[in-house]
């Protein structure tokens, strides 16, 4: 997670957004399979160091385009699984990535990890109206569920332009901010629209190790080592 930890982290990424799972693609994994042991499924890793491991339904799809059309007690019981049968092994982190929402994913999330010491939950979204309307649901969610909320992360907040650096607002800006001062956590960062980020996705290449300059790498890191800090 942080380049700059004195000692590497072992970090489990769990996607639990059945109907739309993109995190095999984002990392460059959509060709590995999942594997079983004797302790459960073995996750994907994303190197031989085994830093990052992830589990996500996408790898038990034949191809990225087939749709997974499940009810609500499907849904739960594959999350269950997600949660008790993978062999993460030692993990120092354990990130669960959810779709938007506060639907069957999130309660089975929470009902499951209540007798778990959680950390807690970060909140992300983009600085338009709409979104953030959505997003304040999110919040509402985790404050009657329990969850402490790590911050709200601004994303998508201005156009990076390639050629010149300069930052257009295209959907406003400071959304995040706002709602992070009205629901009284922290906000711990804004993330511009960068298309050097972008084209990074599908290749198993990160931003912090490829663009080690640029604003998203800067923001990221700073994220990083607050929510880890006396981690």
């Amino acid at each position: 997670m942080d380049m700059n930890h004195p000692e590497p982290l072992h970090v489990g990424l769990l996607d639990i957004d059945l109907c739309g799972p993109s995190v095999p693609f984002l990392l460059g994994l959509e060709e590995q399979d999942v594997h079983q042991c004797d302790e459960g499924w073995v996750p994907v890793y994303t190197s031989a160091e085994k830093k990052l491991a992830v589990m996500s339904i996408g790898f038990l799809l034949k191809n990225r385009s087939d749709a997974v059309i499940w009810r609500g007690p499907k849904k739960t019981a594959m999350i269950k699984q997600f949660l008790e049968d993978v062999n993460w092994d030692e993990l120092d982190y354990l990130i669960i990535d959810t779709p938007p929402g506060t639907s069957d994913e999130h309660i089975t999330v929470m009902e499951c990890l209540k007798t778990v010491n959680t950390d807690g939950a970060i909140i992300v979204t983009t600085p338009q109206e709409m979104a953030l309307e959505d997003v304040r649901k999110e919040v509402t969610f985790c404050k009657k569920t329990g969850i402490n909320i790590l911050g709200i992360v601004e994303n998508m907040s201005g156009f990076v332009c390639p050629n010149c650096s300069e930052c257009t607002n295209i959907f406003s800006s400071g959304g995040g901010q706002s709602l992070a001062e009205l629901a009284q956590v922290p906000h711990l960062g804004t993330l511009p629209i960068d298309p050097r980020v972008g084209e990074l996705a599908g290749t198993g290449k990160a931003c912090v190790t490829e663009l080690p300059n640029c604003t998203t790498t800067e923001v990221l890191q700073k994220i990083v080592q607050t929510i880890t800090v006396g981690g």
